[in-house]
């Protein structure tokens, strides 16, 4: 998901919620109702990241261009198998709601959409994939909340791929534990090294230069 459309900050609309004394629901309602109302213009997306809608625009060229060869990459991988690769869609977990750079979830969703149709339960979500955004909020985005979020709902693979960790990185964090909010085990490689997944539906299937691209200084990217 990305934070920045160019290199000039973006400044997100505040965003307010209802009263959760005055309106009877918990917080966590609250800001579901409210972000459930919001009307944005085209080219924005929201989702609900550690008690905050968080907006932000679609992502510049060098990001897009990542995350589209890595899901026709998994198409063709998967394309045997009961399993899809997904995007611009939400996944939702506990009145949280996420859109991921690219998912991998069971070919037939239609028994995993939530009851009131908004997105696909994060149940049936088998790894997630965020190529990490600029800026400063991007940055944290990525790397610390949605890291936090994802292993608290369970989600077992979280791949990272960040463009502004020293040359590119490559991160696959596994074996999530809910209640802490952690991934017990990171792999991390340089751009320019394969990377492969190690479980689940896309178990094998490698992140390399044809994904990446070539190392790349930071200052360029």
């Amino acid at each position: 998901m990305t934070a920045l459309a160019q290199e000039a900050p973006v400044t997100t609309p505040e965003i307010t919620t209802p009263d959760a004394t005055t309106s009877g629901s918990d917080p966590d309602e609250a800001l579901w109702q409210a972000w459930k109302t919001m009307e944005l213009p085209e080219g924005l997306r929201a989702e609900i990241i550690e008690g905050f809608i968080e907006v932000s625009p679609t992502g510049r060229f060098a990001h897009g261009q990542i995350a589209n060869r890595l899901r026709d990459k998994l198409v063709v991988f998967l394309a045997e198998s009961e399993y899809v690769a997904r995007q611009d869609m939400n996944v939702v977990h506990d009145r949280k709601v996420w859109i991921p750079d690219c998912f991998v979830a069971p070919e037939d969703l239609e028994e995993h959409v939530t009851d009131d149709g908004i997105g696909i339960k994060a149940t049936a979500v088998q790894t997630i994939v965020e190529v990490v955004s600029p800026g400063h909020d991007g940055l944290e985005r990525d790397r610390e909340r949605k890291r936090r979020a994802y292993a608290r709902a369970g989600i077992p693979v979280y791949v990272l791929i960040d463009d502004y960790d020293d040359h590119g990185t490559v991160s696959v964090l596994t074996s999530p534990r809910p209640d802490d909010g952690v991934y017990t085990n990171a792999h991390h490689v340089g751009y320019g090294t394969d990377v492969t997944i190690p479980e689940g539906p896309a178990k094998g299937f490698t992140i390399g230069e044809s994904i990446t691209g070539p190392p790349r200084d930071t200052r360029d990217a």
